[in-house]
């Protein structure tokens, strides 16, 4: 996972990392956003037909394993689970395709984001970081989001508590081109969505629950029986915009499974796990290429930077 050539992108992601640090303070060793997580492995197996869509190496074998991470937002390791900024919710997806050999999936519990680029992400946080609570209105994170309706959007996007993250419905952010064996091309979003369906807490629910209620949840569930999710994608039609992760596509287009992750096991040490995979958000993989999207580059950046910063950091 190489840095991007472009040294605006690298200077771009160090200025981010900056601002998430300020925001949240640092916390050595954890992510400076969905710091708190747990991982667990599993197995990938893919849907009949999904072949018709991409040419990828998951898609064309019998299973691949798994390796997951649930996580919170924010930057902060010990944000209570029933926190309203907790929310939403992170999933990441590894499949494992031989030694240092693998593919992700970066989806969270909101669709969208709420910005096109990763400059604007930079003023959205830079004014979040001067709208404390001293602050007379209007605020600059007031200020910025009166001025960007689609942040305002993902701002008010109702975010429920769900009653496990075994039961939430996670969004990739950004628009990828699939390409078949045949050569064949179409640009989709990833939906992973539990088999379980997904089931919200009430308000009152919410306040009761134990800081750390959800992991604990899921390490329990996953013990008593297998915790399923379907891998689907959204495929856009003729004239959607691909390169805009702040634009939702209509809900009637085709949705297209890939195949079903079954996770069976928690990692003994998902810490030490969790402070040393980084994650990528460009695919890198045949049949599954990056769009036009500029937050990837940015994204990529961000994660392979605070990556190294987490390993260095001393236990």
């Amino acid at each position: 996972m190489p840095l991007p050539q472009d040294e605006r992108i690298v200077a771009l992601a160090n200025d981010l990392l900056t601002v998430f640090h300020t925001l949240f303070g640092p916390h050595p060793g954890f992510r400076p956003a969905h710091a708190k997580g747990l991982m667990l492995t599993g197995t990938f197996k893919p849907a009949a037909g999904a072949t018709a869509l991409t040419k990828a190496p998951h898609i064309t074998r019998a299973s691949t394993p798994v390796t997951v991470r649930f996580s919170n937002s924010t930057g902060l390791p010990s944000i209570p689970d029933n926190a309203p900024d907790a929310n939403p919710r992170g999933f990441a997806i590894r499949f494992n395709l031989a030694d240092h050999v693998h593919t992700d999936i970066v989806s969270h519990s909101t669709d969208g984001f709420p910005t096109r680029d990763a400059y604007k992400f930079l003023e959205f946080l830079k004014a979040a970081r001067a709208s404390g609570p001293e602050v007379p209105s209007p605020k600059p994170i007031e200020q910025f989001l009166g001025s960007h309706p689609a942040a305002l959007r993902f701002v008010q996007t109702p975010k429920p508590f769900p009653s496990s993250l075994a039961r939430e419905t996670y969004f990739g952010v950004t628009a990828f081109r699939f390409t078949n064996a045949n050569g064949e091309t179409e640009y989709g979003r990833y939906r992973i969505v539990p088999e379980a369906g997904n089931d919200y807490l009430g308000d009152d629910d919410v306040a009761r629950l134990r800081a750390d209620y959800h992991y604990e949840e899921l390490e329990h569930r996953v013990k008593q029986a297998p915790i399923r999710f379907k891998v689907l994608v959204q495929v856009a039609a003729p004239g959607d915009v691909t390169d805009d992760a702040t634009i939702h596509w209509p809900e009637d287009r085709e949705i297209v499974s890939l195949g079903i992750i079954e996770l069976t096991n928690g990692l003994e040490d998902s810490l030490a796990q969790q402070k040393h995979i980084i994650f990528d958000p460009i695919p890198r993989v045949d049949g599954i290429e990056p769009s036009a999207d500029p937050l990837l580059e940015l994204r990529a950046a961000i994660y392979l930077l605070s990556g190294r910063e987490r390993r260095a950091a001393k236990a």
